[in-house]
């Protein structure tokens, strides 16, 4: 598949980038710093193109022609609320411009309904994490809204708290819900979902929740 991946040198994105090339697919990483991106020895199958995302014109090269977009954008800290939805609009009209519908994005655990069986603690830590990180989640619920009023096949990917660990490939999706008591997942295999989600057409236009 031709793929590009928005927020490529992050924890995620960069583990979409390098499993997507492992798995010999043509990558597009779009970066504002490439010295940033560690990703190396990927030959022809990677191209670094830099920007700023506050250009859907200046985007349009980045994703037209491709298969699906995949993006790891979204806020680092409370301080970078907003962050979420003000780059992934900017993309979703670059992709409308050119005619390319596939789009994964990270959201989180919490933005979707509560687990089934959830017990009395992982209730409140729930809550507890949501009342602290409101900004944030504000942010992903206004992002996934711009999403569901976008004309892309969208998929919402939600991951609980994440975790630097290589990919297991053990985790469990729940579309439209969450794994009962998942807390952790790490980045790699959150990477790993998405590039599996691309051409699962089960997975469109839905909120998937992604845990061990």
């Amino acid at each position: 598949m031709k793929l590009t991946v928005f927020g490529a040198t992050g924890g995620i994105g960069q583990e979409i980038v390098r499993q997507a090339l492992a798995s010999g697919h043509e990558v597009t990483a779009v970066v504002r710093d490439p010295a940033r991106l560690t990703v190396r020895g990927a030959g022809a199958g990677l191209e670094v193109f830099r920007a700023d995302l506050t250009d859907p014109e200046a985007v349009r090269p980045a994703v037209a022609g491709r298969d699906a977009v995949l993006s790891g954008l979204g806020a680092r800290s409370r301080k970078d609320a907003g962050v979420a939805t003000r780059l992934t609009r900017t993309v979703l009209a670059a992709m409308e411009a050119e005619g390319v519908r596939r789009v994964l994005v990270v959201s989180a655990g919490p933005i979707g309904p509560e687990p089934e069986g959830a017990g009395l603690l992982d209730r409140a830590a729930r809550g507890l994490i949501s009342a602290l990180l409101k900004d944030v989640y504000d942010d992903l619920r206004e992002m996934e809204a711009a999403l569901a009023a976008s004309a892309t096949d969208w998929t919402s990917v939600r991951p609980p708290r994440l975790q630097n660990k290589p990919v297991t490939g053990t985790y469990r999706t729940v579309v439209g819900g969450f794994p009962g008591k998942g807390r952790f997942i790490a980045r790699a295999d959150v990477a790993h979902a998405m590039l599996a989600m691309a051409d699962d057409p089960r997975t469109v236009k839905q909120g998937v929740g992604v845990a061990y």
